[in-house]
């Protein structure tokens, strides 16, 4: 990632808070508790995105077969052919940083229940959560076409267009959706490229979501330790707490 200003650094560096960059999706730990490595199928979807967002599939299905359906999907096990182009406007809002509330301990909670049921003790959880969260922008607002970080006081702001999505094969056998956007005019203090991950693979509205930034569209494919994760502003920290622990 990029820093903001970007091109001062590597393609891959944000700011000096940042390791790498951003995401991964999770079969069974919320985030991205799963094996890494993975290839990725090239689904550059460029024409106009005035998609249909009547995407709830299959409603004469029961309620229990949709549940089941989504939480497939949300676990990163799906059809190529479910995989559909989205706008801008599915991330729209003000969204905060959950970075601030790792270090102050409000998230504590988050990770002594993930190690209740998984394979590391929470204070493990919570470094590798440091790293996954790890960034110095902690507030972006989308709208529109308009995305604006903010980054120690500072703001920037640069319209995106989309530009298509690429499918991630992890090597647990689950995969993700990067939905990718770019710069629509070069500029020194933005990335080129943002790709966003919120373990949807088709039109809906976020509720949260990691976000990979920089300069490079095929090295950001690669990036898996660190994925800055943003839920609403209006949140409060415990607030954003109980979403995490409803999944």
């Amino acid at each position: 990632m990029t820093a903001l200003p970007m091109k001062a650094a590597s393609a891959l560096v944000l700011s000096a808070l940042i390791l790498t960059s951003v995401q991964g999706v999770s079969a069974s730990d919320h985030d991205h508790e799963h094996d890494h490595d993975h290839t990725h199928n090239d689904h550059d979807h460029d024409h106009d995105h005035d998609h249909d967002h009547d995407h709830d599939h299959d409603h004469d299905h029961d309620h229990d077969h949709d549940h089941d359906h989504d939480s497939d999907i949300y676990s990163g096990y799906f059809d190529d052919e479910q995989v559909k182009d989205r706008a801008l406007s599915d991330w729209e809002g003000d969204w905060q940083s959950v970075y601030p509330y790792l270090k102050d301990g409000t998230l504590d909670e988050v990770f002594t229940q993930k190690a209740e049921s998984g394979d590391k003790t929470a204070e493990e959880y919570k470094a590798y959560y440091d790293i996954g969260y790890q960034t110095g922008v902690e507030r972006i607002v989308i709208d529109g076409n308009s995305v604006t970080f903010y980054e120690h006081g500072e703001e920037r702001s640069g319209e995106y267009q989309y530009a298509g999505y690429e499918i991630l094969t992890y090597q647990a056998g689950n995969r993700g959706v990067r939905f990718i956007y770019e710069l629509e005019e070069a500029s020194d203090d933005l990335p080129q490229y943002i790709q966003f991950s919120d373990h949807s693979i088709y039109p809906t509205d976020a509720h949260h979501y990691h976000l990979y930034w920089g300069d490079d569209r095929e090295a950001l494919l690669e990036e898996v330790t660190n994925w800055p994760t943003y839920y609403p502003s209006e949140l409060s920290g415990n607030e954003i707490v109980d979403e995490m622990l409803a999944h």
